[in-house]
Parts: structure tokens; C-alpha cells; sequence
């Protein structure tokens, strides 16, 4: 069985464009979810989620979308803060007294912190050691002064966030996440996965052999420290097994469908916290992404107005409030963000 055989689901009169886009390059296992002015216009799914393709992709099923989830426990920060329980502005050592670095709340929500690489080495056990990680965090120097450089924490992120929720709350991250955000939405996904939802996740794979040492990074440049250490978070025998599928790693792990971000974005574009999201906090070149852009507070703002969050091998998902649309894109293949181009490039057109 092909994988365009596998294709199905729907889209909406004049959103034909979207469906040859998604199509055009199947991936082997992906879904997209698009809803306009409230409306699911595009609810597409292809492949398989086990890498022997024998699982067709259903409705249900969860794919890690890593950096795609970093605004979720932004989220969570952000909806504290809403409630009144802690300040954006004010030092994180204030809720997390143990935390040397002088950076702000805001300052971590907007990547510009100086901690965008966990300081001591640690092997992948340590990624289901939450107190052990931020720990390491919490006596970190920062690697420049806190608000004048922006660096995304690509795997610090969610520790930083998360142990925020949890000092202020008293709850752990996935399970604030789970009764205040994915329940009260509707919303399939979340990090700490149980039996049940851990048996719903597809298969990552590379989609060439080579993927990740060219997306590693110049030996020794920060983009290679921040994103090795821990090891693990690209070692498909690591992100594979039920250990990182349980685990709590907010800047990396969460496990979504499509139509779940696709659900969360409508409802931030109607949100006081959506706007506060899209508000920008940082213009420039960023260290880590070694590219020009602005930072809200957890997401990307692009020129043509929408902003959203892109995930390491092609996830991504999105808001794009001139046109009304949001937008979740998953695939378990790990490659580029080419199929992500042509369905922006075809929801503009339509």
C-alpha cells in the first residue's frame, strides 16, 4: 500500500490548493489541521505511524513535535501570570529562590535569558531526573548578561518554564498542562504521557541517515552543546522508547496531533494571553538559530503578521490572524520544513 493511497480526510470548498500541497510529497506518516474563522476547513492525514507501516495514521495519533510545543508551557507560564501569581517582569529567583542567574520571567519566556544550554554533561537518563536538571539550572552562570542576547533554549526551555509553573503553582508541569490547558480545550496532547497515550505515539525516523549530524551543527558551537546535552533528544532509540514518551521535557516532548495545536491557536487568536504571546520582546540576529528574528513570549512573529512555533524535522504550527486560519502541521519524519513552505504557500493562495 502506497502512502498516497493512504491519504484521507477532507477540506473545504477553496481549500482544494491545500490538499495538492500536503499530497505532493508524502511523508509516510503526517496530518494537517487548518480552522478558518472557527471552522475546521482542512483535516488531513497520510502514511502510517509505526516505521514498518503496517499502522495506518488514525485521528488519535500523537507525534512529537518538539520545539512546536514550546509555547504550550509558555502558555502555562503566561496563564499564572493572567491569574495573578507571578510577574513578568519580575526575577525568577523570586518563586525559584535557589535560581542564580539574574534573569526575568519575561527574559525566559523571550529566549534572551543566557541559559540556552544545560551546564553540566549528562547522559539521557537524565531526562526523566527533573530535579536533577533543574538543579543544573538553577546554579547556572548565564552565558551573557540577561536580556541582551537572544539564543533560543532549545532544550532548557521547558525545564526553565516548567519548574516556574511548578514553584508557583505546586503542581508539575504535565499536570498543569493536562487539567489546565489540553481538558478545559479539548486539547490531545501533553507531555508525561500514560500507557494509553504512550501506545498512540508514531514512529520518528530520519529521513536520511546522515539528518542528524547536518543538523547538529559545527563541532563545539552552540548549537551543538545546546542541543547534545543531555544526550538523547535525537537518538531515535531515546525519543522511540516509552522512557521519553513519559517523561516531562516541555521544551521538546510534547506529544500532539495536528488538530489539537490547530485548536489551541484558534483559541489564543481570541485571547488577551494570544495577544500578550504576539507582542514582540526581541529583534535581531538570534545565536542559536544563527538568523534574524523576533521573539514574543514563546513564539516567533513573522513579517506577514502570523507568528507560531517551528519543530525540529518539518512539525510546526501557527496562527495567522489577518486571514482568521490556524494551523498544526505533524510529521513523524525528520527531515525539512519543505512540505510546511508549500501548504503556507497554498493557504495564501486560497
Amino acid at each position: 500500500m502506497s502512502d498516497e493511497l493512504c491519504t484521507t480526510g477532507r477540506v473545504a470548498p477553496g481549500f482544494e490548493a491545500v490538499r495538492e500541497a500536503f499530497t505532493a510529497d508524502p511523508r509516510g506518516g503526517s496530518a494537517l489541521a487548518v480552522i478558518a474563522h472557527g471552522e475546521v476547513v482542512v483535516n488531513l492525514r497520510e502514511g502510517f505511524a509505526d516505521a514498518g507501516r503496517t499502522v495506518p495514521w488514525g485521528e488519535d495519533t500523537l507525534v512529537n513535535v518538539y520545539s512546536a510545543g514550546k509555547p504550550v508551557i509558555a502558555y502555562a507560564v503566561l496563564l499564572l501570570a493572567e491569574r495573578g501569581a507571578l510577574g513578568l517582569d519580575e526575577p525568577v529567583a523570586r518563586y525559584w529562590p535557589e535560581f542564580r542567574a539574574g534573569a526575568s520571567v519575561r527574559q525566559v519566556l523571550a529566549h534572551t535569558s543566557g541559559l540556552p544550554a544545560f551546564p553540566v554533561p549528562r547522559d539521557a537518563g537524565a531526562w526523566i531526573d527533573w530535579d536533577l536538571l533543574c538543579a543544573d539550572l538553577a546554579r547556572a552562570e548565564p552565558e551573557w548578561p540577561p536580556g541582551t542576547v537572544a539564543a533560543e533554549h532549545a532544550l532548557t526551555y521547558g525545564h526553565l518554564l516548567g519548574e516556574l509553573v511548578r514553584r508557583v503553582d505546586g503542581r508539575p508541569p504535565a499536570r498543569f498542562v493536562a487539567e489546565e490547558i489540553a481538558a478545559p480545550g479539548g486539547l490531545d496532547f501533553g507531555f508525561g504521557l500514560g500507557p494509553a497515550d504512550v501506545a498512540r505515539c508514531a514512529e520518528l525516523e530520519y529521513e536520511t541517515p546522515d539528518w542528524p549530524q547536518r543538523m547538529l551543527g559545527a563541532p563545539g558551537s552552540l548549537h551543538a552543546r545546546a542541543v547534545s546535552n543531555p544526550a538523547g533528544a535525537r537518538d531515535l532509540a531515546v525519543v522511540n522508547g516509552s522512557g521519553w514518551r513519559s517523561a516531562s521535557v516541555p521544551a521538546v516532548n510534547l506529544h500532539a496531533t495536528a488538530m489539537s495545536l490547530a485548536r489551541f491557536y484558534a483559541g489564543l487568536m481570541d485571547a488577551p494571553i494570544g495577544a500578550s504571546m504576539a507582542s514582540p520582546q526581541f529583534a535581531g540576529v538570534d545565536r542559536f538559530l544563527d538568523q534574524d528574528v523576533v521573539w514574543g513570549l514563546g513564539v516567533q512573529l513573522e513579517p506577514d503578521s502570523s507568528w507560531g512555533m517551528g519543530g525540529l524535522g518539518g512539525n510546526a504550527a501557527w496562527a495567522d490572524p489577518v486571514r482568521g486560519q490556524a494551523i498544526g502541521y505533524v510529521t513523524r519524519r525528520l527531515g525539512d520544513f519543505a512540505a510546511v513552505e508549500r501548504i503556507e504557500s497554498a493557504l495564501a493562495d486560497s
